[in-house]
């Protein structure tokens, strides 16, 4: 269950939200009475409530708003058990200042701002002895193996245990509380109104994370990543789950570089079947596996993570995902590549722009399909080395307009959002004949592609390659044929002019 947070100045806007919820298919509120400005009516607040609520006067100490007195507070929270509230939120050192009532359950809550403290049991054992109905801990979390530690103290408590770790690292445990036993997890109303660090929006939980399907049979995979925001893989993956009928769940892990290997050794322990690896990782990660395919070792990346009868094996769909794009564009019009002809790449001209990971990943590709490639990038000495070790030639910046080419590829975040302006390859060299493959996906129709376009280029998109490196993904996942459409249709979605 859900239980969305409720934040606003006025009583009217409140009730709006309030009735808005429970017709969205919201099950519980928290109404947060310290962000009123105005003397509180609960009597208002409570009467012909459309769900249940929890109420909450939070501290300016433990992230909330109100400015009173602490006597003014707990009047407050004995007003709401009087009026027969639900649930009132109880910080753990006023629990044992205010008694049972009626039928109104004790939340006992520990709010922690810096980290998550080693000891979690100690905490929990003491804030259960409070008469607690449900005991709730939210701390920020450092490193991603913290959310492993919180969501085995759901998983192991006695008393009914909401436990949550703050900011985007702990965005994990927010979603993950259904699957260890968690009552309920915590929501806002809108993305852009979060009540706390990390919280997701009512939208997002319901709609891409599908939270109240999640139960402890859920497989779960995710993206690893530092930052991890920008990342649009769980909307994806999460419409082809259940566009597929399966009990999965795809989470975004941020996991800074000095954390890999610890959360490597933990992962299995969250139940994940599978992992999507991208910027930091695609290298390093290899060390922590017990094994990669071959077209990972050669380009010395990994993308792709399955766990399998306790093992961890990495792949790169990266490369196949590019080439079948690329065999895409040279088709004709409405038609598709067809799995083991010819490929049409054999003895083309390729130019690629950039010399990072997408780069090496087309390059290892162009020299299996026999194309003739040359890299060009702003640091020549990483084109050099990338020739020197995948094949191809090398050529000054400077000079890219100068190669003679069937196929241009860029491979480099220019024209990506928000710089949607600029472009790497000046539209005057850009001929009719040639073949224009952009990997940049947001957007989708960069100004390299519109003019590429304009001069009547056979033109593929990043949003191509996206959807069948993900595709792959899903494939490799699941053993089943992955949803294509349904996975196209949300990227678009995504990057679109309405996002979540």
């Amino acid at each position: 269950m859900i239980c969305v947070s409720i934040g606003r100045s006025r009583h009217k806007h409140m009730l709006a939200e309030h009735k808005h919820l429970a017709e969205q298919g919201a099950k519980l509120v928290e109404l947060r009475l310290d962000y009123i400005s105005s003397r509180v009516n609960l009597q208002r607040l409570l009467a012909d409530r459309p769900t249940p609520v929890i109420i909450t006067v939070r501290r300016e100490e433990d992230g909330g708003k109100f400015a009173g007195s602490e006597e003014q507070r707990m009047m407050m929270l004995r007003e709401a058990i009087a009026l027969g509230a639900d649930y009132v939120d109880l910080e753990e050192d006023i629990a044992g200042k205010i008694p049972r009532y009626g039928k109104t359950k004790r939340i006992v809550s520990c709010h922690n701002f810096r980290n998550t403290p080693e000891n979690l049991a100690v905490l929990h054992a003491a804030m259960a002895k409070l008469d607690a109905d449900v005991v709730k801990i939210a701390t920020m979390a450092q490193k991603p193996t913290d959310n492993i530690r919180m969501l085995r103290l759901v998983k192991d408590a006695q008393t009914p245990t909401v436990g949550m770790c703050m900011g985007d690292i702990g965005t994990p445990s927010r979603i993950l509380g259904a699957k260890f036993g968690a009552p309920f997890t915590y929501a806002t109303f809108h993305h852009e109104r979060a009540l706390a660090p990390g919280q997701l929006s009512f939208q997002q939980m319901h709609e891409v994370y599908n939270y109240d399907k999640i139960n402890a049979a859920t497989d779960v995979y995710g993206v690893v990543a530092d930052p991890i925001g920008h990342s649009l893989s769980p909307q994806i993956h999460n419409a082809a789950f259940q566009a597929a009928g399966r009990d999965a769940v795809y989470l975004p892990f941020r996991v800074p570089a000095d954390t890999l290997g610890e959360f490597m050794a933990e992962a299995a322990s969250l139940g994940l079947r599978g992992l999507s690896v991208t910027i930091p990782h695609k290298e390093a990660i290899a060390g922590h596996l017990s094994r990669v395919d071959a077209a990972s070792e050669e380009i010395a990346a990994v993308n792709t993570v399955v766990f399998h009868d306790g093992q961890t094996e990495g792949y790169n769909t990266d490369y196949k995902a590019a080439m079948d794009t690329l065999e895409l564009g040279l088709c004709a019009p409405g038609e598709e590549p067809v799995p083991g002809e010819a490929t049409r790449l054999a003895g083309k001209r390729v130019l690629v722009l950039g010399a990072g990971g997408v780069s090496r990943a087309i390059l290892y590709g162009l020299q299996k399909r026999g194309a003739h490639a040359v890299v060009c990038s702003r640091t020549k000495s990483r084109a050099d080395t990338l020739a020197k070790e995948l094949g191809g030639r090398a050529v000054d910046w400077g000079a890219r307009h100068n190669a003679e080419v069937d196929v241009l590829v860029n491979a480099t975040p220019i024209g990506m959002h928000p710089n949607v302006d600029e472009t790497p390859y000046h539209k005057g060299h850009l001929r009719p004949s040639m073949v224009v493959f952009d990997t940049v996906y947001n957007p989708e129709s960069t100004l390299l592609v519109k003019e590429a376009r304009e001069h009547g280029c056979r033109v593929v998109t990043g949003v191509e390659m996206f959807v069948r490196q993900a595709a792959l993904q899903f494939e490799l996942f699941t053993g089943a044929e992955p949803p294509k459409d349904v996975m196209r249709e949300t990227l678009k979605r995504a990057i679109g002019p309405v996002k979540y």
